[in-house]
């Protein structure tokens, strides 16, 4: 480009010729826009990168195994010159000139006739930012842009969702929730929330969102429920876009489809935001991997809330003891003993077992032990709710690590 100015334009490549000639670094960032875009993609390089080859074995881009050569941008609409050859990048951009072919240049910007902008998607929105060449600054201001438009921010009113959300926030640090979650929060007209959801998030909402704890309903647990799908319904019904924040993924012991029936039952439309489930966030940030190559190949995920003798259980703890894998018990300090008596009736007694109470949040912490030592364990660190206990091997991987791991 030889200017100080650039014009900024949208192309509709769909279905035209896009040739990217390269296939490292640069062809693997610019391939998946290009292939969103609709374009007919070739690529022409000697070699590809694992990604990009990927991107080809996908059948979304054509691959011309071979170095560039005259011809290969006859038809072209687009152009990217991508290669670690500077005198060959140079060649490609004075032909697609020659062509009145717009090119980019990767080695050197300006010295193509088309530069590539700092951009991202929201919401159907798509952001792009030029700054003279300063790529950069570039992505700083496109990342503040897109960062100020999902946590709301930045006020973005156009296709103003409707119905009820149910959006799993998960384990309890508000960095955890998805970037779709946050937006879904910052356009909320009533937020009605569980105890263990991302509660810190709640004081970023304006003033005029309503919240309803759900923690604080004054009923027994159906009747709870109950209040809390009339409250998404009824709210739903009068207008109001509802997002309900339940802490992990609403599909994992968080009732989520209860309410996606109920609302499914009083025509209210449902947009389900899957989150990171306690599950498994929370032994992760403990430094337990739930899965481990060549020790575990098997995870379970198991409601506490009732004992295993309880005849309303409706887990197979014979079973369960007999798998050489991963357990993960939620909701399940208040009848740890029970639990451990049960696996070991399958497992050794020095099975490792680590405890996380309040995952994720400041006031995490790991307790570690065994099957055999995990009542005692619980009651000596006197664990209380929320907490999350892993059975397995892996959970004992953490003593392997260096210390200042």
């Amino acid at each position: 480009m030889h200017g100080e100015q650039h014009y900024l334009v949208g192309l509709d490549l769909a279905g035209k010729r896009v040739v990217v000639v390269g296939g490292g670094s640069v062809a693997q960032r610019r391939l998946p826009r290009l292939v969103s875009s609709g374009a007919r993609v070739e690529l022409v390089s000697p070699e590809v990168t694992p990604t990009v080859q990927g991107v080809v074995d996908s059948g979304a881009v054509t691959w011309h195994a071979r170095r560039y050569a005259d011809g290969d941008l006859d038809g072209a609409w687009y152009v990217l010159a991508c290669t670690s050859d500077p005198e060959v990048n140079a060649r490609i951009t004075a032909d697609a000139e020659a062509r009145r072919v717009f090119c980019v240049r990767a080695d050197v910007g300006a010295l193509g006739t088309a530069v590539t902008p700092a951009s991202g998607n929201h919401d159907g929105l798509l952001v792009g930012v030029l700054a003279s060449g300063d790529h950069n600054r570039s992505a700083r201001v496109r990342d503040g842009v897109l960062s100020a438009l999902r946590d709301g921010t930045l006020a973005d009113q156009h296709d103003q969702p409707a119905g009820v959300a149910l959006v799993g926030g998960g384990p309890g640090d508000p960095d955890l929730i998805t970037v779709r979650g946050r937006r879904l929060l910052a356009r909320a007209d009533v937020v009605v929330a569980d105890r263990l959801g991302p509660v810190w998030l709640l004081d970023e909402l304006p003033p005029h969102v309503e919240v309803v704890d759900a923690a604080k309903i004054p009923y027994g647990r159906a009747a709870a429920q109950e209040f809390i799908n009339r409250t998404l319904v009824d709210n739903a019904k009068a207008g109001k876009f509802v997002v309900r924040l339940k802490g992990g993924d609403p599909y994992v012991f968080g009732r989520g489809f209860e309410e996606l029936i109920a609302c499914a039952e009083a025509g209210v439309p449902v947009t389900v935001v899957p989150g990171v489930t306690s599950a498994f966030g929370v032994p992760a940030l403990a430094g337990v991997p739930v899965t481990h190559r060549g020790v575990a190949h098997e995870v379970v995920v198991v409601s506490g809330h009732v004992a295993p003798d309880d005849e309303r259980s409706l887990v197979d703890w014979g079973a369960l003891a007999r798998l050489r894998g991963t357990v993960v018990i939620l909701m399940g300090v208040e009848r740890a003993a029970a639990f451990a008596a049960a696996l070991r009736e399958g497992r050794p007694g020095d099975t490792p077992v680590t405890v996380v109470e309040n995952g994720s949040t400041d006031a995490q912490r790991i307790v570690r032990s065994t099957l055999d030592g995990l009542a005692e364990a619980v009651a000596a660190h006197h664990v209380r709710p929320p907490a999350i206990i892993v059975v397995g091997p892996v959970a004992g991987l953490a003593g392997e690590l260096p210390e200042q791991v």
